[in-house]
């Protein structure tokens, strides 16, 4: 038996001339998008989809980072059963949601519910890109609410990673501002319950999202490079007629400006996490034990 794992290609040879190269399999390597390295996408997906040689961070998806975050077997998904409605009859909306949902398998923009962290009991929201841009519309904020209050009542530490860069969902119009305002007085009442509240910001954060909640934290935490902004770049740019600073938004240049407390590797993030609520509070006291 061969030590080694054969890929499975074939080599087709020509009856003339030269032969053909070999069929590398579709999807086995990958371009690093800061270095251009190219990789095995297995090492990349085992390196939590950092690339070994430059340190880039690639987005992920919710349940990747669900799956990164806490204790495994741990999570208990919560408001499952909140799912979107075309409420304003947006044209093309309910297919949007369908396409969304069958490239994720999520029915929302983000995942909730309650896990563990080193033992720790945590009420945990994570948002997913891939869905409709991570945007927020009123599914996120009832789900994300109804977590916090959740949160409230069984004492337990709110953490919210973010990878939204779609802002509110303008399917939802007004509503989906309305948003902002709920899930900051949903946090505003948890503060006053003496509860911690970390805010992890990842590659993409904007909009009205950055705008509200990811920017909230008792500790805002974000990754290396993570682009974090309420308008991009290029709309600025287009706006003011002016260059930006190199690096601008990026997640160095903002704790460069006092914008965030720390940067964290991805590999330390659940660590760390453990660590500052360690640190705020005894665990024990989390959930009144």
């Amino acid at each position: 038996m061969a030590w080694f794992h054969r890929p499975k290609y074939t080599i087709i040879k020509r009856t003339s001339g030269k032969p053909e190269a070999a069929k590398i399999p579709e999807g086995m390597w990958v371009k690093c998008e800061k270095c251009d390295t190219i990789l095995l996408k297995k090492d990349l997906d085992d390196n939590m989809n950092i690339c070994p040689k430059c340190g880039f961070h690639g987005r992920i998806s919710a349940k990747k980072r669900v799956e990164f975050t806490v204790d495994a077997g741990t999570f208990q998904p919560m408001f499952e059963n909140i799912r979107p409605v075309d409420f304003l009859d947006f044209p093309q909306y309910k297919e949007k949601l369908e396409s969304a949902e069958k490239k994720t398998g999520l029915s929302e923009s983000v995942i909730t519910g309650k896990g563990k962290i080193n033992g720790m009991e945590v009420a945990l929201a994570v948002t997913d890109f891939s869905f409709m841009g991570g945007s927020l519309g009123s599914v996120m904020g009832e789900r994300i609410t109804s977590l916090i209050e959740t949160a409230i009542r069984e004492r337990l530490p709110v953490i919210i990673i973010s990878a939204s860069g779609g802002g509110a969902r303008m399917h939802e119009g007004i509503v989906s501002l309305m948003q902002m305002a709920k899930i900051s007085a949903g946090l505003a009442k948890f503060s006053d319950a003496g509860l911690p509240y970390i805010s992890v910001l990842t590659d993409p954060t904007g909009g009205g999202v950055t705008a509200s909640f990811a920017m909230l934290g008792d500790m805002n935490i974000a990754e290396p490079g993570a682009l974090i902004m309420f308008a991009g770049p290029r709309v600025i740019e287009g706006t003011i007629k002016q260059k930006l600073p190199a690096g601008f938004q990026r997640s160095e240049f903002l704790l460069e400006h006092g914008m965030i407390d720390m940067i964290v590797n991805r590999k330390e993030m659940k660590d760390v996490i453990y660590n500052v609520l360690s640190n705020i509070k005894s665990p024990k006291n989390y959930a009144g034990r």
